[in-house]
């Protein structure tokens, strides 16, 4: 097949422009935030991530919706105002030609936003005469689709590392081969960091858990060194876009944990949790590493959010703005096909989603019991706006009081602009990224600590990693 060559201008429907469209705007004149819904279609898998409860070893009865509940879903999810649509698992590509009508469907209907991704398991075998054909013809599948976001996860900034932990052998040779073909059809997909222990290696070796109050300059430091290098790499690879998710669990061990997740992409593994007193240095890790790299590739991490999180665990302030979760924003389990308010409010099972009445949800709840970026970021950013609606004055004072979140906010919503909202179907406007370039001394990482050599990992069988549970 030959290569494609990727459009001279993109279609309509990604076009910068015309992302806020009039019925967004009005929705939010009515003091909505465009709906956002997150469709589980999915929880098989056939990765072996020790920071979800869906990895391919953990024996349980697996689900999957189907298409029929999958369209319905989609028809109501229209009739709500939802702006934004992802479809997530498990592993969604495990059910390919579904989700691929699927979001043909949604884009058809005329949602804007649509998003989904993959563990990489479709990029193993880089090496076979096979691989090209294979990727080509994926990239062509998704092409001709309306899809916004293509997601690939990515665990750690050591590649052996991230592959051991998925259990996927030679997986980022394989998307760093990919990459390229993909931009032929004007398709630039996202790396999608969960943040873990392993973001920076091994955490095992390189940072191991201590026992007692965290010690906020070693955790600072690690995260520091491991996000720099992290943009660093995903860039190097040819990847333009980055979206880091904020870690989630649940803490067996502590009794005033509210979350009963139904969304099993979480963890009691120690890899993934964190202390509150962790989390501080953390978030303020990612908080200054982000502007050292916003002219370089675009991140989807908007600062405002992470400083919100920061005084929250800190102790400094109350969130401003309250998660939409269960208001505008939902989650569908496909383990009944309900509706939650968001994947870890487990315990509020709303009902199938097409009978919600949006007028009945409670709208003053200021929920902040969990860090899930989908919601928790969309709601800091359109908190201003929604809250404008209804006490313009109030607000307008609280802008001018605190010139610091007045400001960040600000710089967010233009890098946004800058990033063409982050459409994945567009490259970067490398111009427009250069007004970000970062004015103070840049963050130099220390030289990487080389972890001593261990048994070597028995890799697991392409055929079993494709095996649906």
């Amino acid at each position: 097949m030959p290569a494609a060559q990727a459009p001279s201008s993109p279609p309509a429907a990604f076009r910068p422009g015309l992302n806020l469209n009039l019925k967004h705007l009005g929705r939010m004149l009515r003091g909505r935030s465009p709906g956002q819904l997150i469709i589980q279609y999915t929880d098989r898998c056939n990765a072996r991530c020790p920071q979800c409860e869906m990895r391919v070893q953990n024996d349980f009865d697996r689900t999957a919706l189907d298409l029929d509940r999958g369209k319905k879903l989609i028809d109501a999810a229209v009739k709500n105002g939802v702006a934004a649509l992802s479809f997530t698992g498990g592993e969604p590509f495990l059910k390919k030609d579904e989700v691929l009508e699927l979001i043909g469907y949604a884009g058809t209907a005329g949602i804007k936003y649509i998003r989904t991704g993959t563990n990489g398991f479709m990029f193993l075998g880089s090496d076979k005469p096979s691989f090209e054909g294979k990727v080509r013809k994926f990239a062509e599948q998704l092409a001709a689709t309306k899809l916004y976001t293509f997601w690939i996860s990515i665990d750690s900034v050591v590649p052996e590392v991230h592959e051991e932990m998925r259990g996927l052998p030679g997986v980022l040779k394989g998307v760093e081969k990919a990459l390229p073909i993909f931009e032929e059809y004007g398709i630039y997909p996202s790396a999608n960091l969960g943040i873990n222990r392993n973001a920076g290696g091994d955490y095992r070796k390189v940072f191991p858990v201590q026992d007692g109050p965290a010690d906020y300059q070693r955790t600072y430091d690690y995260f520091r060194t491991a996000f720099a290098r992290f943009y660093t790499r995903a860039a190097d690879m040819g990847f333009t876009i980055i979206n880091m998710c904020y870690p989630m669990s649940v803490d067996p061990e502590e009794a005033a944990d509210p979350l009963q997740a139904v969304y099993t992409a979480t963890s009691t593994d120690r890899i993934v949790r964190f202390t509150p007193d962790e989390k501080v240095p953390l978030f303020q890790a990612l908080y200054d590493t982000v502007p050292e790299h916003r002219s370089k590739i675009r991140i989807f991490t908007p600062r405002t959010s992470v400083k919100t999180i920061i005084e929250q665990y800190s102790g400094r302030g109350e969130p401003k703005y309250g998660c939409r979760g269960g208001i505008d924003y939902f989650f569908v389990s496909s383990v009944d096909g309900n509706a939650y308010p968001c994947g870890y409010r487990g315990d509020e099972n709303m009902g199938p989603y097409w009978d919600l009445d949006l007028n009945s949800v409670d709208q003053e709840r200021n929920c902040t019991d969990c860090d899930w970026e989908c919601f928790r970021d969309p709601s800091e950013l359109s908190g201003p706006v929604l809250d404008a609606v209804k006490s313009p004055f109030q607000v307008a004072g609280r802008l001018i009081r605190d010139r610091e979140f007045t400001r960040l906010w600000w710089e967010d919503l233009s890098y946004y602009r800058a990033c063409n909202y982050f459409c994945g179907r567009m490259p970067p406007n490398r111009k427009k990224l250069e007004r970000f370039a970062f004015d103070g001394t840049p963050f130099v990482p220390p030289p990487m600590q080389q972890p001593e050599p261990e048994a070597a990992v028995t890799p697991h069988s392409r055929e079993a990693l494709e095996t649906v549970c």
